[in-house]
């Protein structure tokens, strides 16, 4: 990464100069400390800086400030430099007020709640992240120091547009209720794009072909790579990582003259890949409750059952109920012969192709009809 200044962040992709953004993560921590220093010297900020997890730091314009005797709010916009998300340009807000101890962090208007189990926070708190809560936290004990001040601090964050835009997340899906959740593990925001990446999956492609290879063995990334060592010896140098580019990916190979393709994916991925979608991306589509769900209807589950599926936060929950019903191996039958039958259709009998797809928890899944076929083929050189 290069820093051209605070606030302007640079990555470069394939020869491409894409501007890095902050996530809403780092925007509540400046609006944060930005209304901490203003409520202990009254004087109003037009900046602020931060360090982010990552290192860089960030001098941010502050926005909307409402000083008064006992509270002190602010607002820092958010910016997704070049990879713009729904969240680009909404106004994070933190209002910082003085209590007896400790450093409280809540949410306010347009932050969400959580109410299902196996998300970043307990059932019951406000969707701010972990790595988030404490860059606030640091932030604010650092301006407490500062100011020599020994008590406590409260900050509320609230994005005001935050409602609306759940809407357009998963958020109501994933149990999050009442906004969006306040994100980012490094505080920076480095675009990548789709053309940037789908290029670098079709000149691995080529470079494979180029080297001798006849099949190509491909995985969505390192859940994918780590499995595929498990049940072949591929070097993983050998391995084309596809991304969410599935349909990319059978087009790429078949253009190049490949003779064969396998995929080896989580169930998380692929199950999408059984309704016909062949972008993975959750920008893209999701539907994968709802595709478990319509196939576990057809191996005859109940109507508890397929709620259950549908309420499940995480594809390996919905696996795990399917698993207490003895219903896994119908469904991931039905499953992968829809994989099998989307696969073929985007090939179009330009080369051979198939997957094996395997969970985290469970193993191997299922694999389609000429999956192993072509895993011998790999193993013998991908002749």
């Amino acid at each position: 990464m290069a820093e051209d200044s605070p606030a302007e962040l640079y990555v470069y992709r394939n020869n491409q100069r894409l501007r890095c953004g902050h996530t809403t993560g780092s925007c509540a921590t400046a609006a944060a400390k930005a209304a901490a220093i203003m409520l202990f010297s009254g004087v109003p900020l037009t900046e602020v800086s931060i360090l982010t997890p990552k290192g860089t730091c960030l001098t941010l314009p502050v926005l909307d400030v409402k000083i008064s005797e006992h509270n002190v709010s602010c607002a820092i916009q958010k910016d997704g430099g070049d990879d713009i998300d729904v969240t680009h340009g909404a106004l994070v807000y933190a209002e910082v007020s003085l209590v007896d101890e400790g450093i409280i962090i809540d949410g306010g208007l347009g932050v969400g709640r959580v109410t299902k189990k196996g998300l970043d926070q307990p059932v019951g708190q406000v969707a701010i992240n972990s790595v988030p809560r404490q860059m606030i936290t640091n932030a604010l004990n650092e301006v407490c120091a500062e100011y020599d001040y020994h008590r406590g601090l409260q900050v509320i964050i609230s994005v005001p547009e935050g409602v609306r835009l759940a809407e357009k997340t998963f958020n109501p899906r994933l149990g999050i209720v009442g906004g969006i959740s306040i994100i980012g593990t490094t505080g920076i925001v480095e675009p990548m794009s789709q053309e940037a990446l789908v290029e670098t999956i079709r000149t691995e492609m080529k470079m494979r072909l180029a080297n001798g290879s006849r099949v190509i063995l491909a995985v969505p990334g390192n859940y994918g790579e780590d499995f595929s060592k498990t049940i072949c010896t591929v070097p993983a140098e050998e391995v084309v990582k596809c991304s969410n580019f599935v349909g990319e990916t059978i087009d790429s190979a078949a253009e190049f003259g490949a003779s064969g393709l396998l995929f080896i994916a989580n169930i998380g991925k692929f199950v999408k890949v059984a309704g016909g979608i062949m972008n993975t991306h959750s920008r893209q589509a999701d539907a994968r409750l709802e595709i478990l769900a319509a196939n576990a209807a057809v191996a005859g589950a109940d109507h508890d059952t397929l709620l259950r599926v549908m309420q499940a936060v995480t594809t390996e929950d919905a696996l795990a109920i399917l698993h207490e019903k003895g219903l896994l191996a119908e469904v991931m039958a039905l499953i992968t012969e829809k994989v099998d039958f989307y696969l073929r259709n985007r090939a179009q009998d330009r080369l051979k192709i198939g997957a094996i797809i395997f969970s985290s928890v469970y193993g191997k899944l299922g694999e389609t009809k000429d999956a192993e076929d072509l895993l011998h083929q790999l193993e013998a050189g991908g002749a």
